[in-house]
């Protein structure tokens, strides 16, 4: 197997990198996910800084790595019981070069600056190689949704609406869904956001389809991850028929993701959640496929319940005292992480190419650690990091945004085509900067290089703002 070219001579830092991310992290101590990020993308403009001088005169670095604005508020709420709750809201509003900011929203305990901020960074780039005019943000909480009830989730997205409304707009910020934000938690805060300035405009995205949402859109991440994993195949005269995949999570992404490759050819036989993981050797068809779609979408119940309804399947409990996740060592020929960041690290990525994946495509936000990474590109394995292969997403929130903007309806078949070809454009423009930067076939540099440029030109032409 080739090992892909890389644009920096060495996996081991340069002095250019090093010298940035010094400063940095001196900027930025304690938030290790953002500048894990920053690592990630500066990693691969060494030689774009090299033959494209005005952007070092211009300091286009240094200020690319600023959000444009941050904030973080309270957001108080009432419980069933009657007491009064309290949590942090944020809204990072990275970059808006390229068009209004847009990104999602996450409620989860994990979420802070750090991780806001790392999100917000990366969606960024992930905007700007949809081809679509959005610039980049990310937001939430630090709430948890798992174990409330309606009624609570509904009082706290109110509560957060009340603070956030001030901050966005159909013109200015555009959020969205992200993890523990699905359908009911934008309803409830579109309703607030309608309630508040007296206006139905398409200022929140996944939206119900019965009120200007749009076809194809909770599928969007998972089958643009895919269609991405296709060009990838496509590029060797392979596709999915007769693979085995290896999926992680179990919530939208996880569940699209699995059906597209059912639907390609392919068999799934994994999935998972903060319990643990199932291992179906059979393969996860269309009708288990439905029916974890309706415990985790409706019942809200835990992966561990499959096995009892499929008692042919295994499931492990989550094992915090081993270094590596087990699920990335059963053999299988691609994966697609799909549950959170860092979920691969340096001794899965080595169990996954000694399972013989010789393809991964990332359906969360930077899976997989740098190590990780770079045992990919090392093994010279097809490798679609997340800014790349999971823009979907957006991408179907940037065709929901035209529709709303038209007042039109498209069908699904018409938002499915677009999604295929953005994904496909996707990958010509990481073909593209790959081989204009001497970095052919690396998937990683070639995302950053051609993320970066486009958003680097447009704040060039807009001045020293």
């Amino acid at each position: 197997m080739t090992t892909a070219q890389s644009c920096t001579e060495t996996s081991t830092d340069s002095q250019f990198v090093q010298d940035f991310m010094g400063s940095v992290t001196a900027r930025n101590p304690h938030q290790p996910e953002f500048l894990q990020a920053v690592h990630e993308i500066v990693s691969s403009l060494e030689g774009v800084m090299d033959r494209r001088p005005k952007y070092v005169a211009g300091n286009i670095l240094h200020r690319i790595v600023e959000p444009e604005r941050a904030f973080q508020f309270r957001v108080p709420w009432v419980n069933d019981t009657g007491d009064v709750e309290v949590n942090r809201g944020y809204r990072v509003e990275f970059n808006s070069a390229i068009g209004p900011y847009k990104g999602g929203l996450r409620f989860h305990p994990s979420v802070n600056l750090s991780i806001l901020k790392f999100l917000g960074f990366e969606q960024v780039f992930k905007n700007s190689l949809t081809t679509l005019p959005m610039g980049g943000g990310k937001g939430g909480a630090d709430f948890n949704p798992k174990g409330k009830s309606d009624g609570e989730v509904m009082r706290f997205c109110q509560s957060f609406m009340s603070e956030l409304f001030r901050h966005i707009g159909p013109d200015t910020d555009i959020p969205a869904g992200d993890i523990g934000v699905g359908g009911r938690e934008i309803g409830y805060m579109f309703g607030e956001y309608k309630k508040l300035t007296n206006t139905f405009v398409g200022v929140l995205t996944g939206r119900g389809i019965e009120w200007g949402g749009s076809l194809i859109r909770p599928e969007a991440t998972g089958y643009g991850v895919v269609y991405f994993g296709a060009e990838m195949y496509a590029t060797k005269g392979e596709t999915f028929e007769g693979k085995t995949c290896l999926v992680s999570g179990s919530g939208n992404v996880a569940q699209y993701t699995v059906e597209k490759v059912t639907e390609l050819g392919g068999k799934a036989v994994t999935l998972s959640d903060s319990s643990g993981w199932i291992y179906d050797g059979d393969g996860i068809d269309a009708d288990k496929l439905a029916w974890v779609m309706d415990l985790k979408n409706n019942r809200r119940g835990r992966i561990g319940e499959y096995v009892e309804q499929f008692p042919n399947a295994e499931f492990h409990a989550r094992d915090d005292s081993l270094d590596h996740n087990p699920l990335w060592a059963v053999p299988a020929n691609c994966a697609f992480p799909s549950a959170t960041q860092n979920e691969i690290n340096g001794v899965d990525a080595k169990n996954l190419l000694a399972g013989g994946v010789d393809l991964v495509s990332e359906g969360a936000n930077m899976p997989s650690t740098i190590d990780a990474q770079q045992a990919f590109i090392d093994a010279g394995i097809l490798y679609g990091p997340a800014k790349a292969a999971n823009a979907g997403g957006v991408a179907v929130s940037g065709l929901e945004m035209s529709q709303a903007s038209q007042r039109l309806f498209w069908t699904r078949d018409q938002v499915d085509a677009k999604l295929q070809q953005i994904m496909c454009d996707i990958h010509t423009q990481c073909i593209g900067a790959s081989k204009e930067f001497g970095c052919e076939g690396n998937y990683v540099d070639g995302s950053n290089i051609a993320g970066f440029v486009k958003v680097a030109e447009a704040m060039m032409a807009q001045g020293i703002v």
